[in-house]
């Protein structure tokens, strides 16, 4: 499998795939490349719709530039943590970065989530991702309260009165939670709908399906996180002997 950056070759080809409608998995055999340079290279090109080959070559070349220029030179470069490889971390990152907006997340957004994930405390202020991403901090202040607002992050304040940014370990837990609570309102207004639009009408009746349906669907969610929480998540208990039971790893 070929490995180094697209070729503006096997961009044309990815457009000309995408156009045709085929997935990426399937342009990424086409290519041999592996299916998460294509998804990463859509998405941060405009997304499916838009994405250009031209523009997306030119795009790449200056985005190299840039990290060029502001990458620091001989032993001046910051040493990864745990003897990573830097270039490594980055193009995850970038992975991640796309994973995320495939789930419906802005860029921005997701590259804050992204941030947040990988690194090893677990919590950043507004100035080290501002520092991080290079983006202005009312960015950040939008992306931090959208993932707020589902749950994913948390602030809390360190020892130097900074607020801080926080992704917990159990941050997968608490969003499906969240988004059963949601899938939940939005089932609570649709059984509404069927009172106000008349039982047994065509648009009640559709209502009345969509509240049983998200009904199911939010409460096995939620059945879901908490059983999966209660095994990955619970500590071995200690018998009176002393010695502790072998519990699930975590």
């Amino acid at each position: 499998m070929p490995g180094g950056r697209l070729t503006q070759q096997e961009r044309q080809q990815i457009a000309l795939g995408l156009a045709d409608g085929l997935a990426y998995a399937e342009i990424a055999r086409r290519l041999e490349r592996p299916t998460s340079t294509i998804t990463r290279e859509v998405m941060r090109n405009g997304g499916p719709t838009a994405y250009r080959a031209d523009l997306a070559h030119r795009a790449t070349e200056r985005r190299a530039h840039r990290r060029k220029q502001a990458a620091p030179r001989g032993p001046q470069a910051p040493p990864q943590a745990y003897g990573r490889d830097a270039e490594a971390v980055r193009e995850y990152e970038e992975t991640l970065t796309t994973v995320f907006m495939q789930s419906g997340m802005t860029k921005m957004t997701a590259r804050v989530m992204a941030g947040l994930t990988i690194s090893d405390t677990g919590s950043l202020t507004a100035s080290e991702l501002v520092q991080r991403l290079q983006v202005s901090p009312a960015s950040i202040s939008k992306a931090i309260a959208f993932l707020e607002s589902q749950e994913f992050v948390r602030r809390e304040r360190d020892e130097r009165r900074r607020e801080r940014y926080v992704v917990d370990d159990d941050v997968m837990y608490q969003s499906m939670m969240a988004s059963a609570r949601a899938v939940a309102q939005v089932a609570e207004t649709a059984r509404q709908g069927v009172g106000v639009l008349g039982s047994g009408t065509p648009a009640a009746t559709r209502l009345e399906s969509m509240a049983r349906f998200l009904d199911f669907v939010g409460e096995s969610t939620a059945r879901a996180a908490e059983q999966a929480r209660a095994v990955l998540y619970t500590k071995p208990e200690t018998p009176a002997g002393g010695a502790a039971e072998p519990g699930p790893a975590r």
